[in-house]
């Protein structure tokens, strides 16, 4: 189930609300045979994160949550979880939801699948957030202090609707999120100067990519040679976007990396403001649409 974008906190006694996770959401079951990992776009993630489907889990059940790590400053780090795979890193699973639990819980309002959650023996390794009732304010301001995400909203009597965008759990950014297409870089400069200066992103549109801007920040110098590394192999003679777009001078490549892309807003003409790169994706290039990850 996915929230709907909203613009700013809101007071309401039927809603609750909970930190918005810098992780990487995912589907936990347990079962006799052991426990599985599911990204959101249903990729069996079990094998990456040992220390979660090594855990003890009850049987039966299938948790809807976030895997995270933590950055030194005890706050979640989407950085720190992507270099789990080039070293070892210890994270949690967040769970904000019941879906299963001997028999499926999806027609059952969220106020009711928590309860259940709640009662549930987990392992060390798996934490239950703190939610905030009505008001959200405590919330927004620990998130406005510190600098994170945002938060999410969800009305308690809401029931759960998979593969749906609800309006009935709506996520309020403080920083908002896109998925994108890399269709092209630019030449690096200085200390860059064999990696890439900007990754040149674009979202589907009917006809082709939509340029939505560039991302130039946010890279360590591992994530810039490893990424430079795969554009070499992808380069191509034309553009990959939309004709009569303005678009910087490129190298071009195959529109096949999906990157994740922190931003403060859209602009008026649809491009990203304030854009840092935050980590590569494993969606489907072809769902990165402007229907699904533009501007509401």
């Amino acid at each position: 189930m996915l929230a709907t974008p909203w613009q700013s906190p809101f007071i309401d006694e039927e809603w609750l609300f909970e930190l918005k996770w810098d992780g990487l959401r995912c589907l936990l079951s347990s079962d006799r045979s052991g426990v599985s990992l599911h990204s959101r776009t249903g990729n069996d993630m079990t094998g990456r994160y040992p220390q979660l489907s090594g855990a003890s889990f009850p049987h039966g059940i299938v948790l809807d949550g976030e895997i995270v790590a933590l950055g030194d400053d005890g706050l979640p780090s989407f950085a720190r979880l992507q270099g789990a795979a080039r070293r070892p890193v210890q994270v949690s699973f967040v769970v904000f939801d019941l879906i299963h639990a001997g028999h499926p819980l999806i027609s059952e309002p969220l106020g009711t699948r928590l309860q259940r959650l709640d009662d549930l023996e987990l392992p060390a390794n798996c934490t239950v957030p703190d939610r905030f009732e009505g008001d959200p304010t405590p919330l927004w301001d620990f998130v406005k202090r510190h600098d994170l995400e945002g938060i999410v909203g969800k009305r308690l009597g809401s029931v759960y609707r998979p593969g749906t965008r609800s309006p009935d759990w709506r996520k309020i950014g403080n920083w908002q999120q896109v998925r994108a297409v890399v269709g092209g870089f630019t030449a690096g400069t200085g200390g860059r100067g064999s990696s890439f200066g900007a990754l040149l992103l674009g979202l589907w549109v009917e006809g082709g990519l939509r340029f939505v801007g560039s991302v130039g920040s946010g890279f360590d110098d591992a994530a810039l040679h490893a990424i430079r590394g795969a554009l070499d192999e992808m380069t191509i003679p034309d553009s990959p976007f939309v004709p009569g777009q303005e678009i910087p001078s490129a190298t071009w490549v195959e529109p096949r990396l999906v990157a994740v892309v922190r931003f403060k807003q859209w602009t008026v003409a649809g491009r990203l403001r304030a854009p840092s790169f935050k980590g590569l994706s494993d969606l489907p290039r072809g769902d990165a649409s402007w229907v699904e990850e533009g501007p509401p």
